[in-house]
């Protein structure tokens, strides 16, 4: 599932690629996607000559503010990643029209597509169809489950060290568990907690409640320094996540121990082991964390 850096990132290009543009149209081959309103047709006649004035991240939600005071909320889920492009159906298949990268086959799972106003396509690639999209009013956004049940955002500027410690009072479970539940922080995954904890030098199984001032501080500090890292270098693309370009981002190269099981710590030679906890991976170093 794409994680903070990946949806930052597809934030930021959605805005220098789409902000200003109208929608005129729009196709789907996957109703159940569409979480509000349930029929397709009132959503299609909803967001017709509705202009994107912004588009801003919450944890890993996507949110378009439209013209008429309406909210576009989009969940990419475990596979879904917003594309923009050209798109041609040719023999029941929706093909690129601009050579490249979004012609890859893991960008051609299209199954919701906006034509806006330039020409150019908004379009929603995902191969298990889990991803989930909602138009509401404005006010309505205030009240929505999903947003008021999130915890801060890790890399706002007021998201200190002592409430980033006030986050984890009287918490329970293993520390890999904690760090990727989003009420207690927006927008950390599996993949980014076991970067932040290798950096932090701290074991995915250590309780929370045995964590001292200043092992909290390195993982504080990790987080910050992992979760800007994967911003710069745009996520990573190991598996379905790609950029609204159709370009995998480049945080594969820098990672240090996510999906790294046999192969040998950067930092200490020792050889990378996972574990299961709960229904997720877990990699570490066995020398390097304690």
């Amino acid at each position: 599932m794409p994680e903070l850096p990946e949806v930052e990132t597809t934030v930021r290009d959605l805005e220098r690629k789409v902000r200003n543009r109208t929608f005129i149209d729009i196709w789907t081959d996957s109703v159940k996607m569409i979480k509000s309103p349930l029929n397709f047709e009132d959503f299609k006649k909803e967001i017709k000559n509705e202009k994107i004035q912004k588009i801003w991240r919450r944890g890993k939600n996507i949110i378009f503010e439209l013209s008429g005071g309406k909210i576009l909320l989009i969940h990419q889920k475990l596979t879904g990643h917003l594309l923009v492009g050209r798109w041609k159906k040719e023999k029941g298949q929706w093909k690129s029209q601009i050579k490249g990268t979004l012609d890859e086959p893991v960008n051609r799972f299209l199954h919701l597509i906006f034509s806006l106003d330039n020409g150019e396509m908004l379009g929603l690639s995902d191969l298990r169809k889990f991803a989930k999209v909602m138009l509401i009013k404005k006010e309505e956004l205030e009240n929505l489950k999903d947003l008021n049940e999130l915890g801060p955002e890790p890399l706002d500027k007021d998201f200190t060290f002592e409430k980033f410690k006030e986050r984890f009072k009287n918490k329970k479970g293993k520390i890999k568990q904690v760090l990727m539940d989003q009420q207690v922080i927006a927008g950390i995954g599996n993949i980014y907690s076991d970067e932040i904890l290798w950096e932090a030098k701290i074991h995915p199984l250590r309780d929370v409640g045995t964590l001292n001032n200043e092992e909290l501080g390195k993982i504080y500090i990790a987080m910050q320094k992992i979760l800007k890292k994967g911003i710069e270098l745009k996520g990573e693309s190991f598996s379905d996540y790609r950029t609204p370009s159709g370009e995998k981002g480049n945080y594969d190269k820098f990672r240090k121990v996510y999906r790294r099981e046999g192969e040998k710590c950067r930092r200490c030679g020792e050889v990378i082991q996972r574990i299961k906890i709960g229904e997720r991976s877990a990699h570490f170093c066995p020398n390097c964390q304690k």
